[in-house]
């Protein structure tokens, strides 16, 4: 055996020996890693298929209220709800007592309803969710006029970076409307419709608003109406001294001028017309000038 064949076979040897003890040191960690990504992911894949059955059955829950809800069998839709609250995953018990709290909305149950949207707001740690139910409270009791009560809800809404600004401010000064403080409507509606992101369906319905309210008065200047009107009437006296200058009618004294109508009575004389040989014209002359003495004939 020649020396490159012995160091050869001593080589492999060498190898060998480090390979078993490598195995032999670190060959029981790798099989437990590779058995602890194998359940890994299976455990995974089994989570996600657990999620993905529960999320379709709370939608299916959440579905079916809907469709309760959207008919006269209200009890049945709350039941659905509730059960939904109970046993729903994710983000559909959220979901249920929202829906929960507009039919009781619905069902006239305002004070019910506040008393909903107001739980969803202590519960919730989301600050979105929050600020919606909040809102959603305020609304409840735009009818009542209650100011205060909204203010205590929305006032830490009303900020820049806020995204549920502008549904506050709505909230506010329809409140405000129906307190009859019109000009503090009028100054949270525009102070909606000054910001940039305003949408365009809330623009088109505040200027409605600003409107109605303009129409109302509000925000107009006071007219005194008093002076204006004593203008005229100070104009108007003098004009009123002219009806004297309408005594002139009776210095019409030519009716007793139609006392001459007695001459008419000359008419008869006309008869004596034919006797004269005259032309026409010095005839009628004539007899307009002996139209008195004609007029005495009968007399004698």
């Amino acid at each position: 055996m020649s020396n490159e064949n012995f160091i050869r076979e001593i080589d492999e040897e060498l190898r060998s020996d480090q390979m078993r003890n490598l195995w032999k040191n670190f060959g029981p960690w790798l099989i437990a890693a590779a058995v602890v990504l194998v359940l890994g992911v299976a455990g995974w894949e089994g989570w996600q298929w657990w999620t993905n059955s529960n999320s379709a059955r709370s939608s299916d829950q959440f579905y079916n209220a809907l469709s309760l809800s959207e008919g006269t069998d209200v009890a049945a839709a709350q039941q659905a709800l509730d059960d939904l609250e109970a046993t729903g995953t994710g983000a559909y018990p959220t979901l249920a007592r929202f829906r929960e709290a507009a039919l009781l909305v619905k069902d006239g149950k305002t004070a019910e309803a506040t008393a909903a949207y107001d739980a969803i707001a202590t519960t919730e740690t989301n600050t979105s969710i929050r600020a919606l139910a909040l809102v959603l409270a305020a609304y409840t009791l735009v009818d009542g006029g209650n100011v205060a009560q909204v203010e205590q809800r929305v006032s830490g809404l009303v900020t820049p970076e806020n995204p549920m600004r502008n549904a506050a401010r709505e909230a506010l000064g329809l409140t405000k409307y129906q307190a009859d403080d019109f000009v503090g409507a009028q100054a949270d509606f525009e102070a909606v419709l000054a910001d940039p992101a305003v949408s365009r369906e809330a623009q088109s319905r505040l200027q409605i608003y600003v409107a109605q309210l303009k129409s109302l008065g509000a925000g107009a200047p006071a007219v005194e109406a008093t002076p204006a009107a004593e203008a005229p009437a100070a104009d108007a006296a003098p004009a009123m001294e002219a009806a004297p200058a309408m005594e002139a009618a009776p210095a019409m004294e030519a009716a007793p001028a139609m006392e001459a109508a007695p001459a008419m009575e000359a008419a008869p004389a006309m008869e004596a017309a034919p006797a004269v040989e005259t032309p026409a014209e010095p005839a009628a002359t004539d007899a307009t000038t002996s139209a008195a003495p004609a007029a005495d004939a009968p007399a004698n």
